[in-house]
């Protein structure tokens, strides 16, 4: 008694477990369309040097793939914003984005997002003069693009060979190495897929010309990186252009031309940083735009001088000179204030930071013993179930009287949903990741359904409740689909409806909606003339802990559960559910289905389904050692086996197992794995150190995860989850001891 009560405690935990998460199952697919979107438009901006919106949507994307835990866009959001940091002259900010990254990607063996941080990397080392890095990481970029085999590979080698021609230009200073390069990547660089690699592209290859002398050309090759910047709105590019067609003509001494490319070019400058005020602050542009405007005025001054052009070109000199010692000087007073803000902010960032950490250090706690508790409440549960449908089976086999035989069909099926129940509330954390799977067999629809009306009878008697059951006889007998999710559907719906019906009606309609050559449209009617729903209560009548309204929680009972269950159970089965009610006269609810036709023929070849033939006669005088501490386990595994004439016997721990094993020639071994002593993982390593033929199947009652090579590279060569049907039993025993004998 004190275990009933236990595990009634257990099950209800979990209904509690299961009514807290529900709530937090999102539409996946929306948000990763969401996510996408979002990345594209911040990759965009940051082309366009629009870093102020370029960050809101990197940190709006970022965190919805952290709220749904997408490895590949965390990663992706993390590429991204390691370029927004390189143009801003973060590098170690950017550094530390594109590790981010890479972890993620090798972790998901992601080989194009690999190629392009490791490229994105170089470019950084690039900047911070470390030949050797930017070479080395360029090399790893490039092998990690050919392994995966992307279609757009020329297209990439193409940005490889652009990157090594900036790397000969800047830090090696051999142009013309430069420029081999950069020809050879003009070949595959395409304008209107690639905008803004091809106007970097020329930007280069026109300070490549700048190098070698060849002004002419230069002055070509920055136009056409100038056309296609402001054909794109890429502004960073348009004002780099300014600043070096300034350089060109100042190479061909035509000052006034220089002079003016080099007004167009702060002008954009100016733009950039007001469009940009958010993310770059007074200090980033003291950093980012008065170094290259100090820059370019002192050169041009001191040509000037040198050659003493005119009085009116030494006259602007002086006065671009004050301007800029105002600017200076401003700017020192903005970042005295801007440095006491900041430290300010660090020290509130630091606070809330370490208030981070101790909240995800408490998560990680709460996660961990949630797996450790529904690791546990799994095997206590399943145990009891297994001595259910268990004795169920052996007493069905027993020649039961027809009355006897209805009550234990009833228990059986009821024994079923049970497990199916069981199994939705402990497998949360699957359902919350999408990773709960239909499981498809055959079963015949007519059948199922009047066994659910079987376990509901009592029920509606008690409220004195008529059931009428309509099927469409043109359904065929035997379909394909999820048996136990669809009653644990109708049990839902039904027990519904005599819940909220005294003295009256409730009719199941099943119908056919459309068949093919392969499947069939099946609907699903259920009925009643009970209280009926309002309709302000319809739209969150499918919600957890919902009812119709405070009296009918008070009049009926109950957890609110129970169509909320149907709603997910049903979307998980590409369906959903409707409903039509009025208040005092009733409700309908419906749903369509649909199921693959199994035909009379046997199964065609290649059909990946295990379809060893049960034979009654194949364990006749088999010896099976059946390993197992639970005494009822014991006496109902035992039996069953003997059902089919197999000689059995009963080891109920680990050690005495590997004794047995060693002193008899058993022909299989069933190993439970939770035991006293050494377990029955241990049990089977020390076993197959001196037989590796036994055939052995851990036969347990564990929750079995996505991952089964633990007990098959422990030596398990198959697995029974307990509780088991019977028929799946028999079949994976033969199945191993023909090997054997084979």
């Amino acid at each position: 008694m004190d275990k009933l009560k236990l595990t009634y405690f257990l099950l209800f935990s979990c209904f509690i477990v299961f009514s807290s998460n529900a709530q937090k199952i999102q539409n996946r697919e929306e948000i990763t369309h969401q996510i996408d979107s979002l990345l594209e438009k911040a990759e965009v901006s940051v082309n366009k040097y629009q870093f102020d919106k370029a960050t809101d949507e990197l940190n709006r994307s970022l965190k919805l793939a952290q709220d749904i835990n997408h490895k590949r866009y965390t990663a992706l959001a993390s590429s991204i914003t390691s370029k927004l940091e390189y143009i801003l002259h973060d590098y170690s900010d950017a550094i530390v984005s594109l590790n981010r990254a890479i972890d993620i990607q090798r972790e998901t063996i992601d080989e194009t997002g690999l190629a392009y941080s490791y490229l994105s990397l170089s470019k950084i080392l690039t900047a911070q003069n470390n030949r050797q890095g930017a070479f080395d990481y360029l090399n790893l970029s490039e092998k990690h693009y050919n392994k995966s085999n992307n279609q757009n590979l020329e297209r990439y080698l193409s940005l490889l060979n652009l990157q090594r021609g900036i790397i000969a230009l800047n830090l090696d200073q051999v142009p013309n190495e430069a420029f081999k390069y950069l020809k050879k990547a003009s070949k595959s660089i395409d304008p209107e897929i690639s905008s803004y690699e091809y106007s970097r592209l020329y930007y280069y290859l026109a300070k490549t010309e700048l190098a070698r002398k060849n002004a002419t050309e230069a002055d070509k090759y920055a136009n056409l990186s100038l056309d296609a910047a402001k054909k794109n709105d890429f502004n960073g590019m348009v004002m780099s252009n300014y600043n070096l067609l300034s350089s060109i003509y100042e190479e061909q001494d035509n000052e006034s031309e220089a002079l003016s490319y080099l007004k167009l070019g702060n002008k954009e400058r100016d733009q950039l940083f007001k469009l940009n005020s958010k993310t770059l602050g007074k200090e980033s542009y003291t950093a980012y735009g008065n170094d290259v405007l100090k820059s370019e005025i002192k050169e041009l001054s001191e040509k000037r001088k040198e050659n003493e052009r005119s009085l009116k070109v030494n006259k602007l000199t002086t006065i671009l000179s004050v301007a800029l010692i105002t600017i200076l000087s401003l700017l020192t007073l903005s970042l005295y204030k801007n440095n006491n803000l900041r430290a300010r902010a660090n020290g509130l960032l630091q606070k809330k930071n370490r208030e981070l950490t101790l909240a995800k250090e408490n998560a990680e706690r709460a996660t961990k013993a949630k797996a450790q508790f529904l690791s546990t409440i799994t095997h206590e549960l399943r145990t009891p179930l297994y001595a259910v449908t268990g004795l169920t089976h052996l007493l069905l086999e027993e020649n039961p009287t027809p009355n006897q035989k209805e009550h234990l069909n009833s228990l059986k099926f009821s024994g079923e949903y049970l497990l199916s129940l069981i199994n939705n509330i402990l497998d949360l954390n699957k359902l919350e990741a999408n990773k709960v799977e239909i499981l498809y067999s055959d079963f015949d629809l007519r059948k199922r359904i009047s066994d659910v009306l079987v376990a509901l009878k009592n029920s509606a008697d008690d409220k004195n409740i008529d059931i009428h059951f309509d099927f469409d006889t043109s359904i065929p007998q035997k379909l394909k689909g999820d048996p136990l999710k669809l009653s644990q559907i109708l049990i839902n719906l039904i027990g519904n409806s005599i819940k909220f019906t005294e003295d009256g009606d409730i009719w199941i309609n099943v119908s056919q909606v459309r068949e093919s050559k392969d499947d069939v449209h099946l609907r699903f009617e259920i009925k009643d003339n009970g209280e009926g729903i309002s309709r302000e209560k319809q739209e969150t009548i499918f919600e957890n802990f919902i009812q119709g309204s405070t009296q009918i929680n008070r009049k009926f009972g109950g957890t609110g559960l129970g169509l909320s269950i149907v709603k997910n159970l049903l979307n998980l089965m590409g369906s959903k559910i409707n409903l039509e009610s009025e208040l005092g006269e009733g409700s309908k609810f419906w749903f369509d289905l649909k199921f693959l036709v199994i035909e009379s023929a046997p199964h065609a070849e290649g059909n990946q389904l295990d379809l060893t033939e049960i034979n009654s006669d194949s364990l006749v005088g088999k010896e099976i050692l059946v390993v197992e501490d639970n005494k009822i386990n014991q006496m109902i595994t035992k039996k069953i086996l003997e059902k089919r004439n197999a000689v059995c016997e009963v080891a109920d721990n680990g050690t005495k197992a590997v004794e047995l094993v060693k002193d008899s020639n058993f022909n299989l071994v069933l190993m439970d794995i939770h035991m006293p002593g050494i377990s029955g993982i241990e049990a089977t390593k020390q076993i197959r150190k001196f037989n590796s033929e036994i055939p052995i199947i851990a036969l347990t009652a564990v929750t079995l995860d996505d991952n089964l090579d633990e007990f098959y590279l422990n030596g398990f060569n198959d697995i029974i989850p307990k509780p088991y049907k019977t028929d799946e039993f028999y079949r994976k025993i033969n199945k191993h001891l023909k090997i054997k004998k084979g």
